[in-house]
């Protein structure tokens, strides 16, 4: 069996492809990478390295051939990747891809206001369509994204957000390329969809008790509604789709699309996701 990873020289890809090679033997593994050369360490050790551009069509042609089951780790090009990633499993049908595991978002559904979920929605409905058998692993946000918020409320003594009384529950990125790789390398998924979140959701207000607990001091909870959320972060120095973008996940979890709490990291990997705290602490404190 051949597998391959989309996006392998990214911090998901790369992780992912750490915990696969646990499973089978590199040369097992297609590696498809815009930078070839940032996985020369892993060329040298058998893996097959591919450069494959989802912005250049031409690229994906021959990028999958030999390959039985594939990860494709959607781009983070938000709000043009949707047609790159449908030419990719138009690609992998083309070259006879069996399996296609995609990385995706909870609830990708109409009512949901979080920025990214039409191209995840468009995606998981085009490996519908497509004939082949798909898995859909539905990755909460991401803990490590926490870190510079914490940082900032306990620098500042407030932590301002958007999110209302909603919860998220905040996934380890390790966790998710565990994850990924278990069903990769495994058997047993096809034509499902899993949450994969950590092991408990947190509203804002518990992200304000854990900043005030590891910066030991008292942090505020600031409540604010989407406008000035995304001229908070614009003041802030973000970029104004990158404000909407953020704006939009606080939206998500207020309106409780984030807040779904599952055992899908204990199912697949045999390990205890990753908590929030634990992230934050390793990366505060460390």
């Amino acid at each position: 069996m051949t597998i391959a990873i989309t996006g392998a020289s990214g911090p998901l890809g790369r992780a992912a492809t750490r915990f696969a090679l646990q499973a089978v033997g590199p040369r097992d593994i297609v590696l498809a990478t815009r930078h070839p050369e940032s996985l020369a360490d892993l060329a040298d050790r058998g893996a097959d390295v591919r450069r494959v551009d989802f912005g250049d069509p031409l690229t994906l042609a021959t990028a999958f051939k030999g390959v039985d089951r594939l990860l494709l780790i959607s781009t983070d090009a938000v709000g043009a990747r949707l047609e790159q990633q449908r030419a990719a499993v138009r690609a992998a049908a083309d070259a006879g891809v069996r399996h296609v595991v995609y990385t995706s978002v909870p609830e990708p559904l109409p009512g949901n206001p979080a920025r990214v979920v039409a191209d995840h929605a468009g995606t998981e409905q085009t490996l519908r369509d497509s004939g082949l058998r798909w898995t859909a692993l539905r990755n909460n946000l991401y803990a490590h994204l926490q870190v510079p918020v914490v940082k900032r409320a306990v620098a500042s003594g407030r932590l301002v957000t958007n999110s209302g009384a909603g919860a998220t529950a905040y996934v380890a990125r390790e966790d998710c390329a565990a994850a990924a790789a278990a069903v990769l390398t495994g058997d047993g998924h096809e034509n499902l969809a899993y949450d994969v979140t950590g092991p408990e959701a947190l509203s804002g207000a518990d992200l304000a008790a854990l900043a005030g607990e590891i910066g030991g001091r008292d942090v505020e909870l600031v409540n604010i509604d989407d406008d000035a959320s995304v001229i908070g972060l614009r003041a802030a120095g973000l970029p104004e789709e990158t404000a909407d973008l953020v704006t939009s996940f606080g939206a998500a979890a207020r309106e409780g699309y984030l807040a779904n709490v599952s055992t899908t990291v204990t199912d697949l990997t045999g390990r205890r996701p990753m908590a929030l705290a634990d992230v934050l602490r390793t990366a505060l404190t460390s």
